[in-house]
């Protein structure tokens, strides 16, 4: 018996209708959320174009540090180690809209690569003594480092003891973050790189663009970057920042302890580090040589 077709080639069989609405829902969800801005995407453009922001930082005429200075902290680099600045560590799970647009708290940092000032690397140097803003900043003397307001909204660098829940993600050590409110917890204080030369330099004003030691006041230990713990961020290769002081056999701070915090080039074309290469070469130099 010859076989018979019981319906036309172009009859749609199955759960042809299911299907078409399954995919008519998927369209209008793909279009509802496109339009509130909610793709991945555009959640990642929304972050990067806010943290990457300009900031201006500010410009020292006397050659020191003041308190309500805009500054970037920056590590030259090491032998594992490229040049990197703290940054603000935020994903597009770490945004909020409300009741404005801004990161959650708490948050991350690490030391990432593009050293520029913008909104992720901005810090203003914020007293915790009472000093009004416009003093100068002295070694020594306890301070806290504050996140730009907006987006970054105003978020204190902070740490605390570590512990088995409390620790830095990959290499274990004591935990550095930012969070909302001015505690003990963020209070920090900076000393000369050389150990040799702190008694001297104790109470004397802090210069900008030039090494220094960042101490946390509660458990005494250095800020650091890791060049031996490495995090992928949406903002690419970046080091884990971490409180730990390294010591060299002559009892002082190793390169990955050491900070620059960097202020605008008077010609409002940058950073200063980088428009001065010779003041960048002497920091090195300085990085490397024995006390």
């Amino acid at each position: 018996m010859s076989h018979v077709m019981s319906h036309r080639g172009n009859v749609k069989t199955g759960n042809w209708y299911e299907e078409l609405r399954l995919r008519e829902d998927e369209k209008k969800e793909y279009l509802e959320e496109k339009e509130r801005g909610e793709l991945f995407y555009q959640k990642e453009d929304f972050l990067k174009q806010n943290m990457l922001s300009p900031v201006d930082l500010s410009v020292t005429t006397d050659g020191s540090l003041h308190f309500g200075d805009v500054v970037v902290l920056v590590n030259l680099g090491g032998e594992n180690r490229e040049c990197s600045a703290i940054s603000i560590n935020a994903d597009i799970n770490s945004v909020t809209k409300t009741p404005f647009p801004g990161i959650k708290a708490p948050c991350g940092v690490n030391a990432g690569r593009d050293i520029q000032a913008c909104t992720r690397t901005a810090f203003i140097l914020t007293s915790v003594d009472g000093s009004p803003d416009g003093s100068t900043l002295n070694y020594e003397q306890s301070f806290a480092l504050k996140t730009t307001c907006g987006f970054a909204r105003g978020l204190y660098l902070m740490s605390d003891l570590q512990s088995f829940q409390k620790c830095a993600k990959n290499s274990r050590l004591q935990e550095v973050n930012l969070d909302e409110g001015c505690s003990f917890l963020s209070w920090w204080k900076i000393e000369h790189f050389d150990p040799q030369e702190r008694l001297e330099y104790e109470g004397q004003r802090v210069p900008a663009n030039q090494k220094v030691v960042i101490k946390h006041c509660k458990t005494n230990k250095a800020l650091a970057a890791l060049g031996d713990q490495v995090l992928w961020t949406a903002f690419g290769k970046e080091y884990e920042v971490t409180a730990h002081t390294f010591l060299d056999s002559h009892k002082a701070e190793k390169d990955s302890n050491h900070w620059i915090l960097c202020t605008s080039d008077p010609a409002g074309s940058g950073l200063l580090l980088l428009n001065h290469p010779l003041s960048a070469a002497n920091n090195q130099e300085l990085t490397h040589a024995k006390p």
